[in-house]
């Protein structure tokens, strides 16, 4: 096998190394079919099981009740900024966001074509430093929205708001998805792009509480109704069949360490021992997020200058540490330590960022 390197991007990001040597091995001739999975039709029997395996994994990590619907969609996360509002809106009722970063602001904007929005909260007053606290939404609205992890920011929801029983949450989970357990009856939505912490780029999981699908006003557009995927088990048009083929082997490989539980206490150790790097080296690396507010995906940090975090990032790529380069919308450094980040990695960035402090002090 040739070299791999420790690869800290935000995303596309790391895949388990056991998915992909299994994608390798089945990549020309997938189910003895002759054919590789790039190939064969998405109404094959071969492919059909594919599918069914991949949701019904979704299920089983995440302890679905029946009432909820998977989806395998297109067009990434950033498309569910729109169908959100689309389909859940209510009789004119308002649209409730809290603001924690890019992602959500963009969230926000896509929803003002579809209605009255309100933002019941913010900390961009901090530049997103900081989940806030004590949110209050109305029982009033059509639903409450919230992203739960904000990659470029690195802070992360460890708290859930709380909403009336007749007002559905909805979560933006694309880079925190099944990184630690969550109860799915809290939330009537959950969507996430696969391509942080379920698989690669190319398909969004859309989780759907089944008594919200028939609030889609009629005349929308056919392929933006959750309807019109969850009848037709995502299978409505031709689907992204290799990006969920190469989930069901992540989700495969998370079972088999132990599932999310198990799963929540590995990242729980990772981001531990990278944050007390951070915050025990006398003001050398300083963390963007309030404590209370850290991220266990993306841990966000600068150093005393532009110029040193340039020569940070330099030297760990030649130690194999790649994609350390914070956003370029806000610069410093990024590590994102998702789901399959080993712990070796992060040991290797600790011990890297470590020796980094006694050179450069």
């Amino acid at each position: 096998m040739t070299k791999r390197v420790y690869n800290f991007y935000a995303g596309p990001a790391t895949l388990p190394l056991a998915a992909l040597k299994k994608a390798q091995e089945e990549f020309l001739n997938f189910s003895n079919t002759g054919m590789s999975i790039l190939e064969i039709s998405h109404r094959s029997k071969e492919y059909a099981k594919t599918h069914a395996e991949a949701s019904n994994l979704v299920k089983e990590l995440m302890h679905l009740p029946d009432d909820y619907k998977v989806m395998w969609l297109q067009g990434g996360a950033s498309s569910q900024f729109y169908m959100v509002p689309l389909n859940l809106q209510d009789n004119g009722k308002p649209m409730e966001y809290v603001n924690t970063g890019t992602w959500s602001t963009k969230a926000i904007k896509e929803a003002k074509f579809y209605g009255d929005v309100k933002v019941v909260a913010s900390s961009e007053d901090e530049k997103f430093s900081y989940i806030p606290k004590d949110i209050v939404f109305s029982d009033k609205s059509a639903f409450a929205h919230i992203t739960g992890n904000n990659t470029i920011y690195g802070t992360e929801y460890h708290e859930w708001p709380k909403v009336s029983s007749d007002v559905p949450l909805v979560c933006d989970m694309s880079s925190h998805m099944m990184n630690k357990v969550i109860d799915p009856k809290k939330f009537g939505v959950i969507y996430a792009g696969a391509q942080k912490n379920i698989g690669p780029a190319g398909v969004t999981i859309v989780i759907v509480r089944e008594d919200l699908l028939d609030r889609v006003p009629k005349d929308s557009p056919i392929m933006q109704k959750w309807k019109t995927h969850v009848d037709k088990d995502s299978l409505f048009n031709t689907g992204p069949v290799f990006p969920i083929y190469m989930c069901k082997l992540c989700l495969e490989y998370l079972k088999s360490i132990g599932g999310i539980p198990a799963m929540e206490k590995i990242n729980r150790k990772k981001a531990k021992i990278l944050y007390d790097v951070i915050d025990n080296s006398d003001g050398f690396y300083e963390g963007h997020a309030k404590t209370d507010s850290r991220s266990l995906m993306n841990v966000t940090f600068n150093l005393q200058t532009p110029e040193l975090e340039e020569k940070c990032v330099k030297e760990a790529l030649a130690k194999d540490l790649v994609g350390l380069k914070g956003h370029r919308s806000v610069g410093g450094m990024r590590a994102s330590i998702y789901n399959a980040m080993p712990a070796d990695g992060v040991q290797a960035l600790i011990d890297f960022l470590k020796g980094f402090q006694q050179n450069n002090q």
